[in-house]
C-alpha cells in the first residue's frame, strides 16, 4: 500500500508518500507546496491543488490521509486553514482515491506512542523508521507522519478485523447509496 501524507497549510503544505512493503515502511518522497503569501487566496488555493494533483500522477498513491484541523484562537487563521485542507482533500478525490483524516494527537500516538510527544520526537522517530538521512522539513516531516500513522492504522484494523479494502469514494450524489 502507498500512501500519500498531507499537513495542509495556506502558506506551505506539506506532502510525503510511504509505502508498506510487507512489514517495512518505505520512503517514497516527500516535499513541500509552497504558495506565494503575496498572491491571492484563491490563487493559493489553486496552487496547492494542481501542486498535489501533480504529486498524486507521479506516484500514484493506493490512498490518502490528511491532518485534521486543529483549534485555534484566531478565526481567521482556522477558515483558511480549512479552505488548504478542502483543497487538498479534492485533489484526493478527484484522483479518485479514498481519503483518510487524523487529528495531530492521533499522529503521535502512531509514530511515537504518545499522544503529547514533541515535535523534534516526532521528526527523529520518522527519521529512524523511514531510514532518512536527514530529518525532513517541518512541513514534510508532518505528511510523512500522517502517511506513517495511516499505515499503522490500517495494519491496526486488518489485525482487529475492522478493515475493509479501500473502496473509491462516490464523485457524486448519485453514486451515492441512500
Amino acid at each position: 500500500m502507498r500512501v500519500l501524507g498531507i499537513d495542509p497549510g495556506s502558506r506551505i503544505t506539506g506532502y510525503g508518500i510511504v509505502e508498506q512493503q510487507g512489514n517495512r515502511l518505505v520512503h517514497v518522497d516527500n516535499g513541500a507546496i509552497f504558495t506565494d503569501s503575496a498572491a491571492d487566496f484563491p490563487g493559493r488555493l489553486k496552487r496547492i491543488f494542481d501542486g498535489l494533483c501533480s504529486v498524486i500522477a507521479q506516484y500514484r498513491p493506493d490512498e490518502v490521509a490528511v491532518e485534521n484541523i486543529f483549534f485555534s484562537t484566531n478565526a481567521q487563521s482556522a477558515l483558511k486553514l480549512g479552505q488548504a485542507r478542502g483543497a487538498a482533500i479534492v485533489a484526493a478525490v478527484h484522483a479518485g482515491l479514498p481519503v483518510a483524516e487524523y487529528t495531530a494527537l492521533q499522529v503521535k500516538q502512531a509514530v511515537v506512542g504518545q499522544g503529547r510527544a514533541e515535535k523534534s520526537q516526532v521528526q527523529k522517530m520518522l527519521k529512524a523508521l523511514l531510514g532518512l538521512p536527514e530529518i525532513a522539513q517541518a512541513d514534510a516531516s508532518d505528511a510523512l507522519a500522517v502517511a506513517v500513522c495511516h499505515i499503522n492504522s490500517f495494519a491496526l484494523k486488518q489485525m482487529t478485523g475492522s478493515a475493509k479494502p479501500a473502496s473509491r469514494k462516490p464523485t457524486s450524489w448519485r453514486d451515492m447509496k441512500l
